[in-house]
């Protein structure tokens, strides 16, 4: 695991797949700068010819993500700060939707809040039965309206529902795969390197031509996500600053 105060992001390519890798020593959470990193390269790799699939995958054996950074939560001063601040996610999910390239999302471990908007914004998800999801916001006062439709895509409204409301609630890998967030659960990381491995090489061996157009089909009814999404980081932007949400993330801090 990192130790980088502001994480990592390294990229391999081989035999046509691009492996992104992100990490960073708080549960592999996003710091801003670590999130505009990973938005910008996501689509370099997304124009590079050579590039079949992407996997995007976290440091370590533990947590897949935790979300942005809780430090830099709890910082924000102002309105400004705070749309810039939940634009993070917003953009990298942009980012995913547009690259071009089919991503393969490799969840070992447990997901929280943009994390689950992270594998939600995945093509297709292979994960460990460690991997389980929550969406904490609202404890905190504010709500997981930045990734809300690249979760609602995969799972629907309902799940988004039961995720959101049950804010304290774990749901399993089982349940994620049910609700079609995952594609497929493996007992054992190995199981899950390997079966990624698999399935990444076969993606990379077939038409990039199709592959791409089949990337466009999957996210046809998207084109207003850039607007849709910064709105929807201004709303929250608004409700970190509520006295609601500063009480609680002084008692979080606690």
């Amino acid at each position: 695991m990192t130790a980088r105060q502001n994480g990592s992001l390294y990229t391999h390519i081989e035999n046509k797949i691009a492996t992104i890798e992100f990490g960073h020593p708080a549960s592999n959470s996003f710091p801003s700068e670590l999130l505009e990193r990973l938005q910008k390269e996501l689509l370099l790799v997304g124009k590079k010819k050579e590039v079949a699939v992407i996997v995007l995958k976290s440091e370590g054996d533990r947590a897949f993500c935790a979300g942005a950074s809780f430090d830099e939560l709890v910082a924000i001063s102002n309105l400004e700060e705070g749309k810039r601040f939940f634009s993070g996610f917003a953009n990298v999910i942009n980012a995913m939707r547009t690259c071009g390239k089919l991503i393969i999302g490799k969840v070992q471990g447990k997901a929280v809040g943009g994390g689950v908007g992270l594998a939600a914004a995945c093509d297709y998800v292979l994960a460990t039965e460690h991997a389980s999801i929550k969406l904490s916001e609202f404890t905190i006062g504010i709500g997981p309206f930045v990734i809300e439709p690249a979760v609602s895509r995969k799972v629907g409204i309902a799940a988004t529902a039961a995720l959101t409301l049950e804010a304290t609630s774990w749901k399993t890998a089982y349940w994620a795969k049910e609700k079609g967030l995952f594609a497929k659960v493996y007992e054992t990381q190995k199981e899950l390197n390997k079966e990624v491995e698999i399935f990444a090489e076969k993606l990379a061996s077939y038409n990039p031509e199709a592959l791409s157009e089949m990337k466009k089909v999957l996210w046809k009814g998207t084109e207003n996500w850039n607007d849709l999404l910064a709105e929807r980081a201004a709303i929250t932007g608004e409700l970190v600053l509520s006295d609601f949400t500063k009480n609680a993330l002084v008692k979080f801090k606690k």
